[in-house]
């Protein structure tokens, strides 16, 4: 449902299942914005933006964390790592897609 709202705005949407796709598909396409689910199969959420950092080339792309869990409770493990913005499922997608257009200067 998040990409066909995606795609209705004319954004491209590349898809990532789980931590390790994620860096495979940030090394090849330096993504503008990436929303990121902390709780991910084999290599989580936290993990891969932790390697993602470390490269020079996705070092300061812009993340919108994804969380079933409350920010409060997450905001500290992120603190360090440059989030611009936590969103708290279930999310409004009208939100969401308004945080990414200002991430993206529309």
């Amino acid at each position: 449902m998040l990409k066909l709202r995606i795609e209705k705005e004319d954004l491209e949407y590349i898809p990532a299942f789980d931590g390790a796709e994620m860096l495979k598909v940030v090394k090849e396409n330096k993504p503008d914005v990436i929303l990121l689910d902390i709780m991910l199969p084999d290599l989580d959420g936290y993990t891969a933006l932790r390697e993602m950092r470390k490269e020079d080339r996705s070092k300061d792309v812009s993340v919108i964390v994804l969380t079933g869990k409350e920010k409060q409770k997450v905001g500290d493990l992120f603190a360090l790592e440059k989030i611009v913005h936590f969103v708290e499922k279930p999310f409004d997608s009208k939100d969401l897609m308004g945080k990414i257009k200002e991430l993206l200067g529309q």
